[in-house]
């Protein structure tokens, strides 16, 4: 709702309200955004000074005042506080946030089909709330109709009359918006429900084509379309034209009743929703989805692409594995490749055997070497020792311990003969351990 600054002539208090902008003005006064000591937020209306005046004015604009107070429902501002005696009388409703029906249409067009009638729906609820208490509004319009986040409500009960009143009118003079009054308003003649029935089909039709349904021109013309012509629907939808124009009948009788315009409003909402809900166009995936790869190629994507496109694999930490061991069941197994890199090997935790348990006796929580099942010893313990590494450290030892005695006795095979000084000890005799003893010597030598 547009706000306006307070002109000079405006009250900057009114009764406990304080008063911060300009709402609107109208034909019966001027209506302020106010505020109360603990800052609840009103919509202030304060009469205009020549009504005011008028004591018959004052008498029934007390007894509606007093008939809105019995008014229940969520569809209606609720009324917070009036004061009749003052001298410009005023009265203070909830204030309700959101642009008005009018304002909205002005600045985004027609509207669908299935918000205006789901509109209608919730207004024709709330008017069944207004009739029971037994008020008829009178001056229903797009300007008097606020779309809230909870749903459209209908304000300005300022010149909405009550059982037991007489209307605020003359002969020959209507009170109310020219193009929404009903032809029994125009007329001066008694206002019913059914009075308020005609002005929330006016106020339908002009949210489905932006336009009245009387077309413009002067007051005097407009009130003259009302009561002899018939209003213009060829821009109304198809779904709401036959109840539009049941509500723009010229005899109240012919009119429906709130009720069954709440229950009629609300099956072509509903309607209405589930068409447009099935004619909506497939979702247009944007270039960036596109680009992700879905399990297949559609397209004319290069493998470059496919790559770039796919997210990068989580970086495995390599392990060592010793030599010569098998990779565990689970490593075997192994995932997919993904961009053509081989799956990492999964090794098992140390001090673990294969089936993922630790092995009884093993280095654990007292720290001491054990044997791995089947008497296996493990060293000091990090990882269990690997039998075919152990066979072969041992086939080595083996070899090199008969070359090395195989070396030593070559040696002493060759040294034999020359510490003999050529004489053979027998064929019979071990040469590699025989003693070699020296030669028998003339005893003679030795004497003179």
């Amino acid at each position: 709702m547009a706000m306006m600054r307070l002109r000079r002539e405006d009250p900057r208090v009114v009764g406990s309200f304080r008063l911060h902008r300009r709402l609107g003005a109208g034909g019966m006064g001027v209506v302020y955004l106010g505020s109360d000591r603990r800052g609840q937020r009103v919509a202030l209306k304060v009469i205009r000074p020549d009504l005011a005046e008028d004591q018959e004015f004052r008498s029934r604009f007390a007894r509606e005042v007093s008939a809105a107070r019995r008014i229940r429902g969520g569809c209606t501002a609720r009324l917070v506080a009036a004061d009749l005696e003052a001298d410009r009388p005023w009265f203070a409703t909830q204030y309700v946030p959101g642009p008005s029906l009018h304002d909205k249409v002005a600045e985004e067009g027609p509207l669908s089909a299935a918000e205006v009638a789901s509109i209608g729906a919730a207004l024709s609820e709330g008017l069944v709330a207004v009739h029971e208490a037994g008020v008829v509004h009178r001056d229903l319009k797009p300007s008097n109709i606020l779309l809230s986040p909870k749903g459209p409500r209908i304000i300005d009960f300022g010149i909405a009359w009550a059982t037991g009143a007489s209307t605020l009118t003359h002969v020959g003079t209507a009170v109310g918006s020219p193009g929404f009054l009903a032809p029994e308003q125009v007329r001066g003649a008694a206002v019913t429900p059914a009075t308020d029935v005609f002005s929330l089909g006016a106020t339908l039709a002009y949210a489905a084509m932006a336009d009245s349904p009387f077309g413009h021109g002067s007051s005097e013309v407009m009130l003259y379309r009302v009561v002899h012509e018939e209003a213009q629907l060829r821009d109304v939808h198809d779904a709401l034209a036959p109840l539009v124009s049941a509500c723009l009948a010229k005899d109240p009788e012919e009119r429906p009743s709130t009720l069954q315009l709440s229950m009629r409003l609300k099956e072509i909402a509903a309607r209405e929703a589930q068409g447009l809900h099935e004619s909506r166009p497939p979702v247009q995936r944007s270039a960036q989805e596109l680009d992700r790869p879905t399990g297949r190629l559609d397209g004319p994507y290069t493998e470059q692409q496919t790559r770039r496109a796919a997210p990068p694999a989580p970086r495995q930490q390599k392990q060592k594995q010793p030599q010569g061991s098998r990779p565990s069941s689970s490593s075997r197994s192994g995932s997919p490749r993904t961009g053509g890199s081989r799956p990492q090997q999964h090794q098992p935790p140390r001090n673990t055997t294969r089936s993922g348990r630790r092995p009884q006796g093993t280095n654990g929580a007292n720290g001491r070497p054990g044997t791995r099942p089947g008497g296996r010893t493990t060293s000091a313990g990090l990882r269990p020792a690997n039998p075919r590494l152990l066979r072969q450290r041992l086939v080595v030892f083996v070899v090199v311990t008969l070359l090395v005695a195989l070396g030593i006795a070559a040696a002493q095979g060759c040294q034999g003969p020359s510490r003999g000084l050529g004489t053979d000890p027998g064929p019979k005799q071990d040469r590699s351990h025989a003693r070699v003893e020296a030669p028998p010597q003339d005893r003679r030598l030795d004497t003179p």
